[in-house]
């Protein structure tokens, strides 16, 4: 059972499909065992690809795929350091070749005569298995595809030299595990209360140059995240202003224009505060560049969870990692509530204030969203309009553009947007 030799690649197989496939390749023409019972493990086995091609989207050779599977999102000490990055030097080449050269004996086998053995019928279900329609549980079609891509491409290597070369070319490409395959990410606790960082797997495709109006926002906010990718140095950022003018629309943006060089972003919640440095303990070996992005960030009087944000941006013995930033959206500019009464009840109330507005002072790169005046809505409306299809008369459309933002927050690209969506329903 060679999956037992493995070395750097040891923990990848979680659900024992792995085990059972090796054992059955090793056993199953061996007298010792029943023949029923190895027809058992046999279909056990099938319907695990099955299964798993379901919950996955896979399509093609699903016994490749699984594989495949495997080796992208194990998480190891070559996978970690050749991702984005590429192939380094040392032994530990050796010893990634010499578990390769095993998973090309896997990949490379020839079920024929375990088929005829055993007398398996169904077995070319998971040989040529197309997928249907629905949305992948674990991928979205783009990762998806990339894993398919890479289970053909290994087809085309003919040594394990050739199939290593081409997996640590998708390490860098791509990344490993769940950071190199999704762009954001949430925080969630396990059954024993760890904090844990799970994928987003569904996030609106949407880019800066979609987003009408705000160049200069735009550019500034550019500007930052690519000096921070470079490795220069970059500012926590805070992006404030009106409702609906495109603050968190521009976060979901850079994460899905700045995913293929390496930016990763990860929303955490104002309750989570206190799950930041474990966040960060998880993250700050990566090569990737993180993004902690804390949406409608505000804290009333009473709220001192701020005080965990400041104790992460900079108040903190251990210094906030290079690769990490925190950038939040916020309608207040100074994040914190401030009252008359802090200037009049405190008898410290130079310290009370200050405390308070210091949170803001640690974002250095502040961009202003201001909500657009008439002529920037409207031409927002027709942008849109355009972009859609829709072939309603100028003046028809902003006619009822004007009467759709009166009754439904006013003028934004929020409303907008809506405005649009609700022309689009109609038709």
């Amino acid at each position: 059972m060679r999956e037992k030799e493995l070395i750097v690649y040891k923990d990848c197989d979680d659900d024992g499909l792995l085990k059972d496939m090796s054992f059955l390749m090793s056993h199953y023409d061996d007298e010792y065992y029943n023949i029923e019972d190895m027809q058992a493990l046999a279909y056990e086995c099938i319907h695990k690809m099955l299964e798993m091609a379901g919950n996955h989207g896979f399509s093609g050779n699903l016994w490749h795929c699984y594989l495949t599977n495997l080796l992208v999102n194990n998480e190891n000490c070559y996978s970690r350091s050749t991702e984005i990055t590429g192939a380094i030097n040392g032994t530990i080449n050796d010893a990634v070749l010499h578990d390769i050269v095993i998973m090309k004996e896997f990949y490379d086998y020839d079920f024929t005569p375990m088929i005829e053995t055993l007398q398996l019928n169904g077995f070319e279900l998971i040989e040529n298995y197309v997928a249907s329609t629905e949305e992948s549980k674990v991928y979205n079609d783009r990762i998806r595809k990339r894993i398919c891509d890479l289970a053909m491409a290994f087809r085309n290597n003919n040594t394990p030299q050739e199939m290593k070369d081409t997996l640590t070319l998708f390490y860098k490409d791509y990344g490993v595990g769940r950071f190199g395959l999704h762009k954001a990410f949430r925080i969630a606790h396990d059954e024993k209360g760890n904090t844990i960082i799970v994928p987003i797997l569904n996030i609106t495709h949407v880019k800066l140059d979609d987003l009408v109006g705000y160049e200069l926002a735009k550019q500034k906010l550019r500007e930052n995240t690519e000096a921070f990718l470079k490795g220069k140095k970059a500012n926590n950022c805070l992006l404030f202003g009106d409702a609906g003018t495109g603050k968190s629309s521009s976060i979901k943006a850079i994460a899905n224009e700045y995913y293929e060089q390496g930016l990763r972003v990860i929303e955490v919640y104002k309750h989570q505060f206190k799950d930041l440095n474990d966040v960060i303990a998880q993250i700050k070996n990566r090569n990737y560049r993180f993004i902690i992005y804390m949406d409608d960030l505000s804290f009333e009087e009473f709220e001192v969870e701020y005080k965990y944000l400041k104790a992460v941006i900079e108040g903190g013995i251990e210094k906030k990692p290079k690769n990490v930033l925190i950038y939040a959206t916020t309608n207040r500019r100074h994040l914190v509530n401030e009252k008359f009464s802090d200037r009049e009840d405190s008898v410290h109330e130079s310290d009370t204030l200050q405390e308070k507005l210091s949170l803001s002072a640690r974002f250095g790169c502040k961009i202003y969203f201001s909500s657009p005046e008439k002529k920037e809505y409207q031409n927002i409306v027709k942008v849109l309009a355009k972009r859609n299809n829709i072939t309603m008369s100028e003046d028809e459309l902003l006619a009822e553009a004007n009467k759709w933002e009166v009754s439904h927050g006013g003028l934004s690209g929020r409303s907008a947007q809506q405005f649009i969506d609700y022309l689009l329903g109609k038709e």
